[in-house]
């Protein structure tokens, strides 16, 4: 199978590159191959691709920047899915698209759900909203994937941020009203390419479903875990949201339904605390 994948130096497309199997034919695109801000580019590689299925896993996640780069957010997370989902549909191909739990408003205490009502706080989780409709107006095969809070060894994220802050500190003061699952790109990276296939062959598994790993924490919960894993001494304070204001305004409650993934592709949440595991041994490995 071939696979066409927008996003080449981001946290999932590293990974995907890393657990597609020899089965798989990866193509991976940067800005010089596609600029996502140029709807003819992208329509352009996608029309002339041999790829039997599209992966977007590119997108503009600089949240507290989007509050003041509000047409490149717009660009990079609305139009250019939209114009991937019509390009791949114009070829009848499937279109995977990763998304995120900001288009939620993080108020109440259960679990999103897939079909719940949305209500994006900021312009990241609006922009994305803007392209999940897009993807799904385009009319083809398509299946999009919210997922929250990725974690890898690479790129800039939660874990590689605490453990530099941590080296260097003996303690932080870290958010504990936010309550989200944290997803390693890896685990994200295995369930796009797991869903490719079988929407490949089954086009009625098209929808929107959720995936983050398990079990749901707070930032402060996560950085403990992060350091006690890393044998780092560095004590966490918890502090409110309140005590550590943003530009952009963040959902309070993260956590995730994804018992649908669950029902029509076989795919379980991933233990986190396993996953984050790996990334040590990962950044350990890149160091020798």
């Amino acid at each position: 199978m071939k696979i066409l994948v927008f996003g080449k130096t981001g946290q999932l497309a590293t990974e995907l590159r890393g657990v597609a199997g020899s089965q798989f034919e990866i193509q991976v695109l940067g800005r010089a191959d596609a600029d996502l801000n140029d709807p003819a580019a992208i329509e352009a590689v996608i029309a002339r691709s041999q790829a039997d299925v599209v992966i977007n896993a590119a997108a503009y996640t600089a949240v507290d920047l989007a509050e003041s780069n509000e047409a490149e957010a717009y660009r990079i997370n609305a139009q250019a899915p939209t114009t991937m989902a019509e390009a791949a549909a114009k070829r009848d191909i499937p279109f995977l698209h990763v998304s995120t739990d900001y288009v939620f408003d993080g108020s109440g205490s259960a679990p999103w759900r897939w079909d719940d009502p949305v209500g994006p706080l900021g312009v990241y989780g609006a922009s994305k909203l803007k392209g999940e409709q897009g993807v799904r107006a385009a009319g083809g095969a398509h299946a999009i994937l919210r997922t929250s809070w990725v974690v890898s060894a690479h790129g800039n994220n939660f874990v590689k941020t605490m453990l530099r802050l941590g080296g260097e500190r003996e303690a932080l003061s870290i958010v504990a009203d936010q309550i989200g699952g944290p997803t390693p790109a890896r685990a994200i990276a295995g369930a796009l390419i797991e869903m490719a296939v079988q929407l490949h062959s089954d086009r009625a598994k098209s929808g929107t479903y959720h995936f983050s790993g398990a079990p749901d924490v707070s930032w402060a919960s996560f950085a403990r875990e992060i350091f006690l894993q890393a044998n780092i001494t560095c004590a966490v304070i918890d502090i409110p949201t309140s005590d550590f204001p943003t530009p952009a305004k963040r959902p309070s409650k993260s956590r995730l339904d994804c018992s649908q993934l669950e029902t029509v592709f076989g795919i379980n949440r991933p233990d986190w605390r396993v996953g984050l595991a790996d990334i040590l041994t990962d950044l350990k490995e890149m160091k020798s």
